[in-house]
């Protein structure tokens, strides 16, 4: 049986090639929030956004975070990723600027959003926990290759090491 899990990654940068990662048959994640359906709940403010991410992360194992090169810079992303670790659930992150977007273009990698969480009363970041997958390969197809073959793994890393936090 698939994992459910979480997809988080920057919405306007990273759409196109968040759905590549999303449809691996390996996984179930939450349905597709279509553009217009993202900007209503976006256009009913902050408490509408926590009640979609509340609502979509309920029932998941682990947060998976596709990291474009805008992605650390999301508040929302944020915001996801110390829900799903303080709720518990794996935190796991995928490099995807490799993957090609809708123009065919690849994109250059972004901070890692690990580092922008932060342990109260620390300088350590959940960087120092959290894994940050960087898939291999030459071309596109070869890191969705990457991706495809090693993301079941990845993700009961993550779950692992959450349990063991």
């Amino acid at each position: 049986m698939p994992r459910r899990v979480f997809f988080s990654f920057h919405f306007a940068g990273d759409f196109w090639r968040t759905q590549q990662v999303r449809n691996i048959n390996a996984l179930e994640g939450q349905p597709v929030c279509a553009a217009n359906a993202w900007e209503e709940v976006k256009r009913k403010g902050d408490a509408s956004i926590k009640k979609w991410i509340d609502d979509n992360m309920r029932g998941k194992s682990c947060v998976v975070v596709l990291v474009g090169s805008q992605t650390a810079e999301r508040p929302w992303v944020l915001h996801e990723i110390s829900k799903g670790w303080n709720d518990g659930r794996g935190v796991l992150g995928i490099r995807i600027n490799n993957l090609l977007d809708s123009q065919g273009q690849r994109s250059t990698p972004g901070v890692n959003p690990f580092s922008k969480i932060t342990f109260t009363g620390t300088q350590r970041t959940l960087a120092d926990l959290a894994p940050l997958k960087t898939p291999i390969g030459l071309d596109s197809k070869a890191v969705y290759a990457s991706i495809a073959n090693n993301i079941e793994e990845w993700i009961e890393e993550a779950i692992r090491i959450r349990a063991n936090a």
